[in-house]
C-alpha cells in the first residue's frame, strides 16, 4: 500500500485511496463472501468475487473450526483464480462475542499551546485505553468529535490554539474468545487478519449517503444469523448493538411447520415468501416436498397466504427487539426517522413495508456503491458489508483497521490522524 491517491465522489466528497491490492472477508451465518480489489489513482477496481455456503457457523460465531476453515478457504481461493492474484491479508467482518458500544472522553491540557499531531496521538491513546472494559476486545475505535475550550463539535482540532483539548470517543468491543476463534479459522488458510470492522459499521460504509451518514441514521444489516444495527449522526458511527437472530430462523420456522426440508424451505422462501400478507396474492399454491420423501407425489401443496403467515410473525419480533434494543439505548430518536435495511434477509418481499410499520420509520433498501469489476449479482444488498470492508481495506490506515497497531511507532502518522479524524467521508 504505497502513496495515496484522491478520487472525488458524485457528491463531491473526497475519497483517499492508497494504491495495492486489498481484500475483504465477510464471514457470515449462511454464507461466505470473498472480495479482492485494487486501489489505482482516482479508482477502486474489483479484480475477483467468490460466495461459498457457510459452514461451522452459528449466529456468526464458529461452531467448528474445520468446517469454518474450509469454507473460507474455498471462497478465497474462488476469489484468487477469478483476480488471478494471491492475498496474504484481509480485513474481516466481526458480529460474534455479543459486540457492544462503549463511549469514553479524554481530556489534556496545552496551556495555549499550537494543537499537533502529536498533542492529537496522544490524547487519542488516552481516549483508547478509556474504551478498554474487562472481558472485552476493541475491534475499532474512532473519535466521534473533539471539543476546543468552549468550542464543541470541532472535526479537526489540528493548527488550532487552545488552552484544554477533549476528544469523545466510540468504540466497539467484543468478547474476546469468539473473535479469536473466527481470526484463528481465518488464519488456518494461510491468511492474515489485517484488521477487523463490526458488520453493521461496514455495511453503513457502502450503503450510507454523506447526508444520512450526518443527519442521522440507522443501519440494520439482517444477516442469516444475526442482525447488526449501526447508528451513525455526524458523519460517524455513534452506536453498534446485535440481536442474535436473523434470516435463518425465517427459514427453520418454515421447514418446521411445512414438515420440509432446509434446503426446501431456504428456496420456498427466497422464491415465493413475502412479510406481509398484503404483498403476496394469496391464491397461488407452491408445492413443498416433504422431508424423506423422494417421490414429488408426495409434495403437500400450500398457499403462498400460508408461507407469508408463517415468515411475517418472525420477522415482526427480529425487528421488534431492533426497537426495543434502539430505545433502551436512546439512540431511537437521536438517529432521526431514516432507517435503512442491508443483509440477504432485507431482500424478502415487503420486508420494507414491515419495518415501518414496526420501527416508526422511512425505510429504505440499502444497495452497496458499485465499482468496476463488480459483479452484477454481487451488487444487491447482501453484498453491503463486504463492499464496506473492501473500501475501508483500501481507505483506512492499518491503525484504524487495528486498534492494537494504534500505539505502535508508524511512519506518515499525519495522514493517519488526519484520516481518522475526518472519517472515510472526509
Amino acid at each position: 500500500m504505497g502513496e495515496t491517491s484522491r478520487m472525488r465522489t458524485a457528491n463531491a466528497q473526497p475519497i483517499s485511496y492508497r494504491t495495492g491490492v486489498v481484500a475483504a472477508l465477510d464471514i457470515g451465518s449462511s454464507k461466505v463472501t470473498c472480495l479482492i480489489g485494487r486501489a489505482e489513482p482516482g479508482a477502486l477496481k474489483v479484480l475477483g468475487a467468490a460466495l461459498r455456503e457457510s459452514q461451522g457457523i452459528k449466529a456468526a460465531t464458529v461452531t467448528s473450526i474445520d468446517e469454518a476453515e474450509e469454507a473460507i478457504r474455498e471462497a478465497v481461493a474462488a476469489a484468487e483464480n477469478h483476480a488471478d492474484t494471491r492475498i496474504q491479508n484481509v480485513v474481516i467482518s466481526v458480529a460474534c462475542g455479543s459486540p457492544t458500544s462503549v463511549s469514553a472522553r479524554a481530556a489534556a491540557a496545552l496551556d495555549g499551546a499550537l494543537v499537533s499531531d502529536a498533542h492529537l496521538h496522544a490524547l487519542l491513546g488516552e481516549g483508547r485505553a478509556r474504551c478498554q472494559r474487562e472481558g472485552y476486545a476493541v475491534i475499532q475505535a474512532a473519535p466521534t468529535s473533539y471539543a476546543v475550550d468552549e468550542a464543541r463539535g470541532v472535526r479537526d482540532p489540528r493548527g488550532m490554539f487552545c488552552q484544554r483539548i477533549g476528544v469523545a470517543m466510540h468504540a466497539v468491543a467484543v468478547k474476546p474468545s469468539p473473535l479469536q476463534n473466527l481470526k484463528l479459522a481465518v488464519e488456518r488458510g494461510h491468511l492474515s487478519v489485517a484488521g477487523s470492522l463490526f458488520s453493521g459499521y461496514a455495511s453503513g460504509l457502502s450503503t450510507l449517503t454523506p447526508d444520512e451518514m450526518q443527519l442521522g441514521a440507522t443501519v440494520i444489516d439482517m444477516g442469516g444469523g444475526v442482525t447488526s444495527i449501526a447508528v451513525f449522526l455526524e458523519g460517524q458511527m455513534v452506536h453498534a448493538d446485535v440481536v442474535p437472530m436473523g434470516g435463518a430462523l425465517v427459514t427453520s420456522d418454515l421447514a418446521r411447520m411445512l414438515a420440509a426440508p432446509l434446503s426446501v424451505a431456504e428456496r420456498i422462501k427466497t422464491l415465493y415468501g413475502a412479510a406481509l400478507g398484503d404483498i403476496e396474492s394469496g391464491t397461488d399454491t407452491v408445492a413443498v416436498p416433504q422431508m424423506g420423501e423422494d417421490n414429488e407425489d408426495y409434495a403437500v401443496r400450500v398457499p403462498r397466504s400460508m408461507l407469508t403467515r408463517i415468515i411475517q410473525p418472525r420477522l415482526e419480533e427480529i425487528l421488534g427487539e431492533v426497537q426495543t434494543r434502539l430505545r433502551a439505548s436512546g439512540f431511537d430518536v437521536v438517529a432521526g426517522r431514516r432507517a435503512v435495511l442491508t443483509g440477504g434477509a432485507s431482500q424478502l418481499a415487503g420486508t420494507r413495508e414491515l419495518a415501518q410499520r414496526v420501527l416508526n420509520k422511512q425505510v429504505r433498501i440499502g444497495r452497496p456503491q458499485t465499482f468496476p469489476g463488480l459483479p452484477a449479482a454481487s451488487a444487491g444488498p447482501d453484498y453491503a458489508a463486504v463492499l464496506g470492508l473492501l473500501m475501508a481495506g483500501a481507505t483506512m490506515p492499518p491503525e484504524a483497521l487495528n486498534p492494537d497497531r494504534a500505539t505502535e511507532p508508524q511512519e506518515g502518522r499525519g495522514s493517519f490522524l488526519r484520516r481518522i479524524t475526518g472519517g472515510l467521508f472526509g
